[in-house]
């Protein structure tokens, strides 16, 4: 069954762009997408899992392991030397509302855990949503304790169950993408700076789009297959340069002057979470990789900035997060001013010499 394709999604760039810097770097934290229903939030998260690549996993494992990261299960198979490798496709796991703790971590039998360790867990959703992506459709709506679990979890790489002093531990490193419509409530502060990014979406208003969203879900209703051969190369190109962009993001450099920058931004803003840094940093880092370039620049940290600042903005009861953009523009024309003067003294102490 052919899906729609995420190159073909009419709009809503910004929710597209942060999905994609996720699957550049997981380790950004996962994104947050609010919005009324009908805004292509689902479609684009299924169409994600379908655009990109293949990943290596051990046959069997209940956990996908990577030949780079192995369960002990999968550890004793390598060493008896009966570790096979396969490939599969990335997948969607769906969280359900009501899920229970055991369902989502997964049950462990203490009596065989004694005796036989990470072979008595029956794996939960965590153990399958490793290497996948977990999407969370009306996060607000979980129970709290859960959403604690899942962020943890995405926030280590690994799930851990302790029971009666026995502890196991399997890997579980997922791209965290959850949905909500804030008219049905908020999530507390604190959960909010749990998730890397947060995106707002909106009904399109441009007629030309409206007509072109309706003009494609019927041809691909009529025809999934033809649709979709329309739109490969794009998909194909962006699927290469999200690879690409994996590749080398860990040659991808910041300077001193804009982690500093960042800081100073974090700190006016009065965000007092360290978290909000380093997920500027590691989105602006995914931005970098992504336009093929290993070093940062102010572009970058100000696009990163718009997706990992404003749910972490300190706000009234009911009022939406938002990012104080004047406040932000002031703070990027000061730093370049003082930037464009350094470089200034810099060539004539150069000349002098």
């Amino acid at each position: 069954m052919k899906v729609y394709p995420f190159s073909a999604i009419v709009g809503q760039e910004k929710m597209k762009k942060a999905l994609i810097l996720n699957a550049i770097n997981p380790k950004i934290g996962g994104v947050l997408i609010r919005g009324e229903k009908g805004t292509a939030k689902s479609t684009a998260v299924r169409a994600l899992a379908d655009l990109l690549p293949e990943i290596e996993v051990v046959e069997g494992c209940p956990f996908n392991c990577s030949p780079d990261e192995l369960c002990d299960i999968c550890k004793e198979k390598k060493e008896r030397g009966e570790l096979k490798i396969t490939k599969k496709k990335m997948k969607v796991v769906n969280l359900p509302i009501g899920a229970t703790e055991d369902r989502v971590i997964g049950t462990l039998d203490i009596e065989k855990a004694i005796k036989e360790g990470i072979k008595a867990l029956e794996p939960g959703i965590l153990a399958e949503a490793n290497r996948n992506i977990l999407y969370i459709d009306e996060v607000n709506l979980l129970d709290d304790h859960i959403i604690d679990v899942l962020l943890d979890a995405a926030a280590m790489g690994w799930n851990i169950i302790e029971r009666e002093g026995v502890k196991i531990k399997h890997p579980s490193r997922f791209i965290l993408v959850g949905t909500m419509n804030p008219e049905e409530g908020e999530l507390r502060p604190q959960i909010l700076d749990r998730f890397g990014l947060m995106v707002d979406v909106e009904g399109l208003t441009n007629i030309k789009d409206r007509v072109e969203v309706i003009k494609r879900v019927e041809e691909f209703n009529k025809n999934p297959d033809e649709f979709y051969k329309k739109f490969e190369d794009e998909q194909k190109k962006l699927r290469e340069r999200i690879i690409k962009a994996r590749e080398i993001l860990d040659k991808v450099e910041i300077s001193d002057e804009l982690l500093e920058f960042i800081s100073k931004v974090c700190i006016e803003l009065g965000i007092h979470t360290s978290r909000a840094d380093i997920t500027v940093v590691r989105t602006a880092k995914a931005l970098a990789a992504y336009n093929g370039r290993t070093k940062v620049n102010l572009d970058d940290v100000k696009e990163a900035m718009e997706l990992a600042l404003p749910h972490r903005m300190r706000r009234k009861p009911f009022e939406p997060p938002q990012l104080n953009r004047e406040k932000l523009e002031q703070m990027i024309n000061e730093f370049k001013q003082q930037n464009d003067k350094k470089h200034k003294n810099e060539d004539v102490k150069k000349k002098k010499t």
